[in-house]
């Protein structure tokens, strides 16, 4: 470990929502500064604990996980792990000597923070979605600076600490020069119709997945093709129900879509659960998208990033309840809809931030470079 290097914590993750801004904000300050030294510190168990050494950073992790609501006697357990935690992050830190310490959001984020501040070490907070998450709302108060997606977060943070930042998205979506012709080919169907790209995230969407099976003859009849990931859990299941029905050569479908700049290109529009760093790709992308928000988020934050959009006239939204009757119908009715497809690009556009991993890595290098000064001298 280099004793002049700028080093750096980055914590956080449990979700590929905060993993992808994370590792964002990483590869933005290992290109701004390439001296830089990054350490990610995650929970045992969860997907950063893979993601982010696929792209190639140091992690650890601690042994920290939710409250059991279901079960209040094995939170016990969970209370125990979070103090665990709070010592092993105490050794990581002393061990480490970060000159900053940022969080993404996500279980590790906790105690890591609250260690970093408690120590002295300045602390930023990258809140992701347009309804603050009870642990970054803790951290506020310790915290030097808050980099925000959307405006009015004052409501929840001091207002003199908020950045408006956007949210960073995955490299390469922005960059890729495929055209939409040659990734419609790359799924096997058709340039000349409109295409729907349906995506529930990794591991899938019930209600969004039930919302194609219950009118597969209106996809069959609605002269429209669709790309429909699946997710994971969902798949074999949904094979086995399609194989029982008649060939629909509209209808690609797929566990997983690993190049989603291909999908993204693709769509004409794009029907999408309402996570925040999926509606900044869409924003960047100039996507139209219609939401279906989950109902199973920490207080309902989804629909209140929906509701931000809506507002504005760049997205359309369909509760998660009603998709399985209605959202097909809305998706074929809006995607031959060339206005209202052209009025919903051009709104959601004007919500993008194209540079916001750039924007927070100029704020985290330079209160790292003042604490590691504050500290020469001292």
């Amino acid at each position: 470990m280099d004793k002049d290097s700028i080093r750096i914590i980055i914590s956080g993750g449990g979700t590929g929502g905060h993993i992808f801004p994370a590792v964002s904000i990483a590869d933005a300050l290992k290109k701004k500064y390439p001296k830089v030294d990054i350490l990610f510190v995650g929970a045992e168990g969860r997907m950063e604990m893979q993601r982010v050494p696929a792209a190639g950073y140091r992690i650890v992790g601690l042994p920290i996980c939710g409250l059991d609501r279901k079960n209040l006697l094995k939170n016990f357990s969970v209370i125990f792990k979070f103090i665990k935690s709070g010592w092993m992050a105490r050794k990581i830190i002393k061990r480490f000597r970060p000159h900053v310490a940022v969080g993404v959001g996500g279980y590790a984020s906790g105690p890591t923070l609250k260690m970093a501040s408690l120590m002295g070490i300045p602390t930023l907070i990258q809140e992701q979605n347009s309804y603050a998450g009870v642990t970054n709302k803790m951290l506020a108060k310790g915290a030097k600076r808050i980099c925000v997606a959307y405006e009015g977060m004052d409501r929840f943070f001091p207002q003199e600490k908020i950045m408006l930042t956007g949210n960073p998205i995955r490299q390469g979506l922005a960059e890729t020069k495929i055209t939409r012709e040659k990734a419609i080919l790359t799924f096997g169907l058709d340039p000349a119709k409109r295409t729907v790209l349906i995506v529930g995230g990794s591991l899938g969407a019930r209600t969004m997945n039930e919302s194609v099976l219950k009118h597969l003859d209106s996809v069959k009849q609605s002269g429209v093709q669709f790309i429909w990931q699946t997710g994971k859990y969902y798949y074999k299941d949904i094979l086995d129900q399609l194989n029982r029905h008649e060939q629909l050569p509209m209808l690609y479908v797929t566990d997983f879509i690993a190049k989603m700049e291909e999908a993204y290109a693709a769509a004409d529009l794009v029907i999408s659960r309402a996570g925040a760093g999926s509606i900044s790709e869409f924003c960047v992308l100039k996507k139209p998208v219609i939401l279906v928000p989950s109902p199973n988020v920490a207080e309902d934050h989804q629909t209140q990033n929906a509701l931000a959009l809506v507002k504005n006239g760049a997205a359309l939204y369909v509760k998660d309840i009603d998709a399985p009757d209605t959202l097909l119908d809305k998706a074929i009715e809006t995607v031959a809809n060339t206005e209202q497809l052209a009025e919903l690009s051009k709104n959601i556009a004007t919500l993008a931030y194209t540079d916001s991993a750039e924007v927070i890595a100029d704020e985290v290098y330079k209160l790292a470079k003042t604490y590691q000064e504050t500290t020469q001298k001292a």
